[in-house]
């Protein structure tokens, strides 16, 4: 057998410390600006930060810790949090951040299921500190992101953060760690039985940060000023705390207030280029700057994924703002970027209102991530944006099983994502559902999203979810749940009469109903499982008359 012949390069792991000793070597003026939740602005270095790294680096070993220990946070966005990201990971332990919004009896699981050792909160979370702490006797420790100054009175005996970074020099080396170590732990939202952990490595979070940055996904630069307000406990910021330092890019925290006018002040203060984050929030921010007259001086992209963007938000914000949307797709078990609607000079070139279409879509896989659509018995469908299949995905970033599960979920060496998607020519894909939400009526497949998409492009029209209710002769059809907006009117009859010419005939909902709220998941997703509770009962005219 012949010996392969091996490159003469430099074996260099790719840690995730060396992203921010980058930062702080070559970026190190940069500013990291953070609205603190002592409610001032804190400003600092990219120097700045990876000195205070360090200093909790140095911290954590004194207490007692070891690489592979997972030390969680329940924090906001924000230069301390920033900090914990690369001060646990970078000498070889486990940052593992927890959504606070999940129920206090998820939270408790995660915690105990990841064995983590000590918790670092910021202080709005002292009140589910002190209910955790009795359920989670293993925790060596629990860690206030704030100084003595600040720290809130607690049942809970705790450490003091700030008190913790003085007692250290910062005096120390980042540690060449093997690349495959595991780096960061996140877990599902958890809306079906347990939420699952996704263990990151060193290699593919320093991967995802390279696919993140490039110009046909987020495209960070030096000369970005980014305001991630998708939160650090989300699946890592969508991988910006780590994009960000790779690129010399600006970064601007926006703490615990996620409002419309919160944001709108921090991106005009901080001349903010690009932003991320979920379509509630951008709901929000269109709200205030309508209703205050305002519009945007630095502002030329945002990222929005965690859910499809209603193509009408897309429209408003690109044609009456001039921001342009990139509309995104990932998941927890991918790091999370997936795909990005951008366009090329081609397709550049076509009609705007063809170019609209593929930006309303999920867009294509960034290098590193491969996907495919497959029928019931696991064949390829063809790429023609009509068929409909099982979405797969696989890459260096992609699981290949969850956090202490012994069975991995692929399937011929994909991941199985769960959701219903086509594929067009041009490699687009378009989420037409989960798995779980599709409406199949008469043996044919309606798409939840695309129903939910014209009814908020209604203007009176806040929110709105499509659930299958059950038809005696179609199996299921579409039932319509509307929130309206603040002092809007609107009939079923107006609505439904709204589809008309816009989505197929026997696409049109059966029936519409209105509601104060929807509920959501702690990320922001719309809960199909506890609509179809809520509704399970609800008759269909049509199945009225059918039963008559």
């Amino acid at each position: 057998m012949t010996t392969p012949l091996l490159g003469q390069m430099m074996d260099v792991p790719l840690n995730v410390s060396s992203l921010l000793a980058h930062a702080a070597r070559h970026f190190g003026a940069t500013e990291i600006v953070s609205r603190r939740i002592e409610g001032d602005v804190h400003r600092y270095t990219y120097r700045d930060c990876e000195q205070r790294a360090k200093q909790l680096a140095q911290a954590l070993i004194a207490l007692g810790v070891q690489p592979g220990e997972r030390i969680a946070t329940l924090a906001w966005c924000g230069y301390r949090h920033l900090e914990a990201y690369y001060g646990t990971a970078g000498f070889g332990a486990v940052c593992h951040t927890i959504n606070p919004r999940l129920f206090t009896d998820q939270i408790a699981y995660i915690i105990n299921h990841a064995d983590d050792s000590y918790v670092l909160f910021d202080i709005t979370f002292a009140a589910l500190v002190d209910s955790l702490a009795p359920q989670c006797p293993k925790v060596r420790g629990w860690i206030a992101l704030t100084d003595e100054a600040h720290l809130p009175q607690m049942d809970t005996p705790v450490l003091c953060y700030e008190t913790l970074l003085a007692a250290q020099d910062g005096a120390y080396d980042w540690p060449v760690l093997d690349e495959r170590s595991a780096s960061y732990l996140c877990y599902t939202s958890g809306t079906t039985g347990n939420p699952k952990g996704a263990l990151y490595s060193h290699r593919s979070t320093v991967l995802h940060a390279f696919g993140a940055s490039m110009p046909d996904a987020m495209s960070f630069s030096s000369s970005d000023s980014v305001l991630p307000v998708v939160p650090m406990f989300h699946v890592n910021a969508w991988g910006i705390p780590h994009a960000a330092p790779l690129g010399g890019t600006r970064l601007v925290f926006p703490g615990k207030d996620l409002d419309g006018k919160s944001l709108y002040e921090l991106i005009e203060s901080e001349r903010v280029t690009c932003t991320a984050g979920v379509p509630t929030v951008w709901l929000g921010l269109l709200t205030y700057m309508k209703q205050a007259g305002v519009r945007f001086s630095s502002l030329n992209r945002m990222v929005v994924g965690g859910s499809a963007c209603p193509p009408a938000m897309l429209r408003i914000f690109q044609e009456d703002y001039g921001v342009r949307v990139i509309h995104a797709w990932g998941m927890t078990e991918m790091s999370p970027l997936g795909t990005l609607a951008t366009l090329s000079w081609e397709q550049a070139q076509r009609t705007p209102d063809e170019q609209r279409k593929l930006r309303e879509k999920q867009g294509h896989v960034i290098f590193g991530v491969d996907m495919k659509i497959v029928d019931a018995e696991g064949r390829d469908l063809p790429w023609d944006g009509v068929a409909f299949g099982d979405l797969h995905v696989r890459g260096p970033w992609v699981i290949d099983r969850y956090f202490r599960k012994d069975d991995s979920p692929l399937v011929d060496g994909w991941f199985p994502t769960g959701d219903v998607a086509t594929i067009d020519k041009d490699g687009f894909l378009n989420i037409t559902d989960r798995s779980k939400d599709v409406i199949k009526s008469g043996g044919e497949w309606i798409s939840s999203i695309e129903v939910e998409n014209v009814a908020i492009a209604h203007p009176a029209v806040a929110e709105a979810a499509c659930i299958a209710c059950s038809h005696p002769k179609w199996t299921e059809r579409p039932l319509l749940v509307v929130v309206k907006r603040k002092d809007a009117q609107v009939t079923r009859e107006e609505l439904l009469a709204f589809y008309q010419g816009k989505v197929a005939k026997w696409w049109i909902p059966d029936d519409v109903v209105f509601v104060d709220e929807l509920p959501h998941t702690a990320t922001g997703k719309l809960q199909k499982l506890r609509l179809r509770e809520m509704f399970r009962d609800h008759v269909l005219p049509g199945a009225v008359e059918r039963a008559v």
